[in-house]
């Protein structure tokens, strides 16, 4: 598998939901990347009906919320790049993965405690295996944009 964009996400949609666009989990998230209610409510989606039958939406949406995430997590992206945290060497796409994984403000608080502050979602997974599994993909064409849409 490339190591681009592509490749990145196509890697964590398999790992989301196997790249499968109509699933619905246990626990409500949605579609190919598994988004939940309140990410969709953020780009004015409230049709989950529709957002499960629309894989250009579901694709218009994985990029406009890496995009938030990365302007999120700009000052953190920059200073946190290339340095070792719990012996997990960061890298800006290991960083957009754990922010879909458990919000942007949970990987704050793992890369501004020095790995001590973490976050595991109901499933056991944890920032630092997103941080790992997801290191080393160019995200550099994801523009960071606080405002981006799906429109």
């Amino acid at each position: 598998m490339e190591k681009d964009f592509i490749g990145f996400k196509e890697a964590l949609a398999f790992k989301e939901s196997q790249g499968k666009y109509g699933i619905i989990n246990k626990l409500g998230y949605l579609g190919k990347y598994q988004f939940g209610i309140n990410t969709l409510k953020r780009f004015k989606i409230y049709n989950t009906k529709y957002f499960l039958k629309n894989p250009e939406l579901q694709e218009k949406t994985f990029k406009a919320l890496c995009q938030v995430n990365k302007w999120i997590l700009r000052r953190d992206i920059k200073w946190s790049v290339g340095k070792k945290i719990n012996g997990i060497y960061i890298t800006e796409s290991g960083i957009l993965a754990a922010a879909h994984l458990s919000g942007a403000g949970n990987v704050k608080k793992f890369l501004r405690s020095g790995g001590k502050i973490s976050f595991k979602d109901s499933f056991g997974t944890s920032i630092e295996n997103y941080l790992k599994k997801f290191a080393n993909y160019d995200t550099s064409t994801i523009v960071a944009d606080k405002f981006a849409s799906v429109s």
